[in-house]
């Protein structure tokens, strides 16, 4: 584990000392009073709920009862040329149905950590630093093996490029040198070899070896983000963020895509409704899937991922 955390922090380290100088060169005669006023911060808090409750019902069902938690926390700095644009995106939820235990139906972190210094109008030198990943364990339907954990993945990008931002509404990131890193800590979930790293080594019985799966995964190559927000209606934002990657040393022909779409509906000053749909696709994480669709699993492969997400529930935003 300290490998994989020094291998992280020595990529994260040369990429943002590049532009430190920059930033410092236009602070450093700046009061503590001065430099507050010139950064933007805020964010929202979203609870959704969701019930159902049956009685002698004919045609059937179960009560349940779910509820998501959604925050948004953001934080700008912009002084002369140096912009600073930090993101925090953490989501999660559980369901009850009646007669089972509590599961989880969600759970996302996204941290996104940008450096940009004007280079023209619309054009900025950008540095950014991205983390994805999850808060608490999760188990398949029996709670007989666990199928990820915080930090188990971690995906991480760290990338150098240009930053194309002709208005508030659109970014448009380009970046030719992108390191990304798979992170499964947790060693069970190594072994198995999900999310993209190396699984264990075998026996002469070809048994796996405990202990031998691979915990990091580095690649190399470019990177694309495209992020956009808008009011398309009055009271109706749209956020969506695309991003696409494309590993030099292996398959560049391949490209990871990670798609998220965001629908707000402002019901009033604390009432919302919000749609989330989420796609990814990443030909190195295999899912276990039935092709014959007999119910068993007879294969693995790389799929197309489809999250989706709807509710009604309290808002609240500050800044």
């Amino acid at each position: 584990m300290v490998r994989i955390l020094r291998n992280s922090a020595l990529f994260t380290l040369l990429l943002f000392s590049c532009v430190s100088g920059a930033f410092a060169q236009d602070t450093t005669q700046a009061d503590t009073v001065t430099v507050a006023k010139l950064w933007d911060w805020g964010g929202t808090g979203t609870i959704n709920f969701s019930q159902v409750s049956l009685h002698n019902w004919s045609a059937g069902g179960q009560n349940s009862l779910s509820v998501l938690g959604i925050a948004n926390v953001f934080a700008n700095y912009k002084s002369g040329k140096n912009t600073i644009n930090n993101t925090l995106n953490v989501t999660y939820g559980t369901v009850k149905l009646e007669n089972q235990r509590v599961r989880k139906s969600d759970d996302r972190v996204d941290l996104n950590l940008k450096y940009g210094r004007q280079a023209s109008d619309d054009w900025f030198y950008t540095a950014q630093l991205n983390l994805r990943t999850q808060l608490t364990p999760t188990y398949n339907e029996e709670r007989t093996a666990k199928q990820s954990d915080f930090f188990s993945p971690a995906f991480i990008l760290a990338s150098i490029g240009m930053d194309y931002k002709p208005n508030e509404k659109l970014s448009v990131f380009l970046s030719p040198f992108t390191g990304k890193f798979t992170i499964v800590a947790d060693q069970e979930l190594a072994d198995r070899g999900t999310f993209g790293v190396d699984r264990a080594q075998t026996d002469a019985a070809g048994n796996p070896i405990a202990g031998t799966g691979k915990r990091f995964r580095g690649e190399f190559g470019s990177f694309a983000n495209i992020r956009y927000k808008d009011e398309i209606w009055k009271n109706v934002t749209w956020q969506s963020k695309l991003d696409l990657f494309t590993n030099y040393l292996n398959n560049p022909e391949n490209v990871d895509i990670n798609f998220e779409n965001m629908l707000n509906l402002k019901v009033n000053d604390y009432l919302s409704t919000s749609f989330f749909l989420h796609m990814v696709y990443d030909d190195d994480i295999m899912i276990d899937v039935d092709e014959s669709g007999d119910g068993v699993i007879d294969a693995r492969g790389p799929r197309l991922q489809l999250k989706e997400t709807f509710g009604v529930g309290l808002s609240y935003k500050f800044r």
